[in-house]
């Protein structure tokens, strides 16, 4: 464990602030939540709340059949990584950082669909963008967004809106799994 030399005071009703250099650091924003766990030596663990991250096995499993029924490249991310893909070489972008693009696109609750010409990075800072066509869906619970689902193509073969109602499809699934 990484010591910070920060030194916080428990206010009356059990409250502590984290400093604003550590939640920016770690991305963690007003109405986050976080997991509080015990450790052994009366330690106190907070770890940003990630509901995805129960789900990585399932998530691999959607993944895994999006791709072998649609020969496209699928991931599922949560609010900040990717957890999941198939159809590439999963090194290059499994636990990568989302990029800015998806992240305003869960950020406004919409969609990028079939009828959509345009084409966004998948990681942070990625250079060189090789997807011809794309997908990409929020996973929205309670009116939060824990992640997305993705569908895209690396050669010039383009989604249709069959693909496009089967990720609505698969991310219904996800929500109805979650919930």
């Amino acid at each position: 464990m990484k010591a910070t030399g920060i030194v916080r005071k428990i206010d009356d009703l059990g409250r502590i602030v984290i400093p604003k250099e550590i939640r920016k650091g770690l991305h963690i924003h007003e109405g986050d939540l976080l997991e509080i766990f015990l450790q052994a030596k009366n330690e106190i663990i907070l770890r940003k709340y990630a509901p995805m991250g129960d789900m990585i096995d399932i998530a691999n499993n959607y993944v895994e059949t999006l791709y072998e029924e649609t020969k496209f490249c699928a991931c599922i991310t949560d609010s900040e990584n990717i957890i999941a893909i198939s159809g590439v070489n999963k090194e290059d972008f499994v636990a990568k950082q989302i990029s800015d693009e998806i992240l305003q696109i869960m950020k406004e609750r919409g969609f990028l669909g079939v009828l959509d010409s345009q084409i966004v990075p998948l990681i942070l800072n990625e250079k060189n963008i090789k997807y011809t066509s794309q997908i990409i869906i929020p996973i929205i619970i309670d009116a939060e967004v824990l992640g997305c689902v993705i569908l895209f193509s690396i050669n010039d073969k383009k989604l249709t809106i069959n693909e496009e109602k089967l990720v609505k499809t698969v991310v219904k699934l996800l929500v109805k799994q979650l919930d």
